[in-house]
């Protein structure tokens, strides 16, 4: 039962990294990934979330944080895209995009996932930590 709640939970975020990459990329243009910066940044922001929100929960069992955390967020972030594109970047001879898309990448989603812990830290225990 495990396995097919991780699959529907990964065909949501699927879906969800598909309209972000999406509506970015026509938003923004194709020159920069955005829509892969995004999503690894929002889903670096939401796992910490899920993961200290769910870390002590025994009211909803394993099934939560495995739907949300390696179905939805695992659907949704992107790390194997990020790479193809940092490496494509190089291949083009924009050594310096693809820097600053791999140090973006790193700063904004470790920022994200410091945000998310704090957050739910915070409604956890209803004051900063």
């Amino acid at each position: 039962m495990s396995a097919l709640l991780i699959a529907l939970g990964g065909a949501i975020g699927t879906l969800g990294r598909y309209w972000v990459t999406l509506a970015l990329g026509e938003a923004l243009g194709a020159a920069f990934p955005y829509g892969t910066l995004c999503v690894n940044v929002v889903g670096s922001f939401l796992l910490a979330i899920v993961a200290q929100a769910l870390a002590g929960a025994t009211m909803f069992g394993t099934d939560l944080r495995l739907v949300l955390g390696v179905g939805v967020l695992g659907g949704f972030t992107t790390y194997s895209s990020f790479n193809l594109e940092a490496l494509r970047l190089l291949e083009q001879g924009e050594a310096a995009k693809a820097s600053g898309y791999v140090l973006a990448t790193l700063v904004a989603c470790m920022a994200g996932g410091a945000l998310g812990l704090a957050a739910a830290r915070l409604i956890a225990n209803g004051s900063p930590p």
